[in-house]
């Protein structure tokens, strides 16, 4: 093993609009903690060396949450790719590897993390954290073949064959740290949004001969939460696995 440092990205400019909240996203409180404190905790146990938060301009309480982890602002909000490059001054220089995570994805555990990096190792630019919901829904998919991810393909571009694949995307990722940087700085912006989407990275990556794959979890550990039903599913899930 070459290198066997650990940063991670974690994504928390969303605001909390579809909760009806003022609170940002991330600040929502899961067993009487902020979203993003339980992620924060999780990645605090792995003796990670580098935490970098990317916030909203207006994203002070965020800012003071995670302190006193480095935070950094996204000025606009242009896209997860977007996002992540925020991060790029205070992540410079880091050679190890980098999870990118959502402040909003509260319950993946250790033990997944660790999957990820260690998967990453064994040669590969990135690893996309993939799951198996009851209902993939709207879900994009991981195409896979011969253990190595060709691409991620968002519901609504894919074919009927694709839509049959069971493999989600949960948008959460181990980068190799050394050639991070370079890959987000080539991402477009050429779609309806006009933003810049974290999953073009996986397009990149491979056409410069680099290669990708995918780690599995329970579609439990990605759950996110963009209303207040799912809030408390989020709930529901921690006292479940903290055994209350």
């Amino acid at each position: 093993m070459t290198n066997s440092k650990i940063a991670a990205v974690v994504l928390g400019a969303g605001k909390g609009t579809r909760m009806k909240s003022d609170l940002p996203k991330v600040m929502m409180p899961i067993c009487g903690k902020p979203m993003i404190k339980h992620i924060l905790e999780t990645l605090d146990g792995m003796n990670t060396d580098k935490i970098v938060v990317v916030t909203a301009p207006d994203g002070d309480l965020v800012r003071k949450e995670v302190a006193p982890h480095e935070s950094v602002i996204q000025e606009q909000q242009l896209g997860t790719g977007d996002a992540v490059l925020a991060s790029a001054k205070a992540m410079e220089g880091f050679d190890g590897d980098v999870l990118v995570v959502f402040g909003d994805s509260p319950l993946i555990t250790k033990e997944t993390f660790i999957n990820a990096v260690n998967k990453r190792r064994e040669g590969y630019a990135i690893v996309v954290l993939g799951f198996r919901p009851e209902d993939a829904a709207r879900y994009g998919r991981l195409v896979v073949s011969d253990g190595e991810l060709q691409k991620i393909v968002e519901f609504k571009d894919a074919t009927d064959a694709e839509k049959a694949i069971t493999l989600c995307n949960s948008g959460v990722m181990c980068f190799d740290g050394r050639i991070m940087f370079d890959i987000l700085r080539q991402i477009g912006n050429e779609n309806a949004a006009k933003e810049y989407y974290l999953t073009d990275a996986i397009a990149i990556a491979r056409r410069q001969g680099l290669k990708c794959t995918v780690v599995e979890c329970s579609p439990e550990e990605v759950a996110g939460a963009n209303t207040r039903e799912e809030l408390a599913q989020l709930e529901e899930y921690l006292k479940k696995r903290q055994g209350k």
